[in-house]
């Protein structure tokens, strides 16, 4: 499953356009990679998304395409969510 699809399946972003800004404005890692937005997920994968003064790592546990929030749920295992110290500006806005 792509990277993008993946953030919005799974009920960590809200919409695939968001998660698709992330990965082209170089904040989504793979197993330590920066990714585009086509990159394909696969279980066990550790994916870093940087969003605004938030940072989040997590691992990929299942990549069903579910459609319900509450199985969502269980297809990552946050490892870390920490908030950054960021500057505000229109760079960090997403």
């Amino acid at each position: 499953m792509r990277i993008d699809k993946f953030l919005k399946v799974s009920h960590i972003l809200k919409r695939r356009t968001v998660s698709k800004e992330l990965a082209l404005n170089q904040r989504i890692e793979i197993n330590g990679r920066t990714v585009k937005p086509s990159h394909e997920v696969n279980v066990g994968d550790e994916v870093t998304i940087t969003f605004g003064s938030r940072q989040m790592k997590i691992r990929v546990l299942s990549t069903v395409e579910v459609k319900r929030k509450k199985d969502a749920v269980d297809m990552y295992e946050i490892l870390e969510e920490k908030r950054l110290n960021v500057e505000p500006g229109p760079e960090n806005m997403l």
